[in-house]
C-alpha cells in the first residue's frame, strides 16, 4: 500500500523531525516504514497525514509511536561472561584513577545502567563512580527511573545478589535499591541530533547502532571516540563489530569491547 520511497513518507518523517525531535532518517529506512505501516493498520488511518495528527493531537497514541521506533527489549547482565570480562577492566581503571563515568547510551528501561552500577558496587567503587544513561524514548525513562523489572530481567542474577541489590514486592516485581539508583542519572538524548559529553572512562552501547545506515554508524562511533578517556572503554552488542576500529583509536581487547588508545 505504501513505499519506502513515498514523497508522503518523506514528509512524514520530516513532519516527525520538526514537531518531536526525532530524527529517523539515519534509521534503516524499511525497518522504520514497516513500524509505521503497522502502526497505522492498526488504528485504520488511510494517510501518513491523518497518523502525523493523531500523534500530534493524542498523547497516548504519541507515546505508542515513540516506542515502537525503539527497541525496549533487555536484561541485567545479558551475555554475563562478557559482564563478567568487563568488570576486570572497569577494576584496573577504578584503581588507577579516583575518577570514573559511564554512559549507558540508548539506555532502555534501565536494565543496562543499572547494571553498570551494580558492578561499580561489586568492585567497591567510590561513591562518585556514576553512569550517565540516556535514550531518546521519553516512556523508557520514566520506566527506568521507577527501577521495577520483572523477574524475567533478573535471569542472570543469583538470588544472593538479587537480595543484595532489589526489594523483592509482593507482586512478584523487583525494585532497585536506592543505593544503586544513586549512582545513575537518566536524561533523553538523541545520538542523533544531541551533541555528546565526553569526558567517560567507559560507554556501553548495545543492539542500538544496528538500527541505523552506515553513514549514521560511523559518525555515531567516531563521536564515542572522543568522549571516551584515552584508556577508556566501549561496549558494544554481539552483533555491532566494528571493522574500522584501528581508524577511530581503538584497540579490540576482545570481540565487542574496544579499548580508546589515545
Amino acid at each position: 500500500m505504501f513505499e519506502v520511497n513515498d514523497p508522503e513518507f518523506g514528509w512524514f518523517l520530516q513532519q516527525v523531525k520538526k514537531h518531536l525531535n526525532l530524527d529517523l532518517t539515519g534509521y534503516k529506512q524499511h525497518r522504520v516504514h514497516r513500524r509505521v505501516n503497522m502502526l497505522l493498520r492498526r488504528h485504520n488511518v488511510e494517510s501518513y497525514k491523518e497518523y502525523l495528527k493523531m500523534i500530534l493531537e493524542d498523547p497516548k497514541s504519541r507515546d505508542e509511536f515513540l516506542d515502537k521506533m525503539t527497541i525496549n527489549v533487555t536484561e541485567f547482565f545479558r551475555n554475563p561472561e562478557k559482564w563478567e570480562e568487563l568488570a576486570g577492566y572497569i577494576s584496573d581503571l577504578i584503581k588507577d584513577s579516583g575518577r570514573f563515568r559511564a554512559w549507558s547510551a540508548g539506555c532502555s528501561t534501565g536494565e543496562e545502567p543499572y547494571t553498570i552500577a551494580i558492578m561499580l558496587e561489586e568492585l567497591r567503587a567510590p561513591s562518585g563512580a556514576t553512569v550517565l544513561a540516556t535514550d531518546l524514548d521519553p516512556w523508557v525513562l520514566e520506566k527506568a527511573k521507577r527501577g521495577v523489572y520483572e523477574e524475567r530481567s533478573l535471569v542472570n542474577l543469583d538470588e544472593t545478589m538479587r537480595m543484595k541489590y532489589f526489594a523483592h514486592s509482593e507482586d512478584g516485581t523487583y525494585e532497585i535499591k536506592p543505593f544503586v539508583k544513586s549512582r545513575v542519572t537518566f536524561k533523553r538524548h538523541d545520538l542523533i541530533l544531541d551533541p555528546y559529553e565526553k569526558g567517560f572512562k567507559l560507554i556501553v552501547c548495545r543492539n542500538v547502532v544496528i538500527y541505523f545506515d552506515e553513514p549514521t554508524k560511523k559518525k555515531i562511533y567516531e563521536k564515542f571516540a572522543e568522549a571516551l578517556d584515552t584508556g577508556g572503554y566501549l561496549f558494544v552488542g554481539s552483533t555491532e563489530r566494528i571493522f574500522n576500529y584501528r581508524d577511530l583509536e581503538f584497540e579490540m581487547v576482545s570481540p565487542f569491547i574496544y579499548r580508546k588508545r589515545r
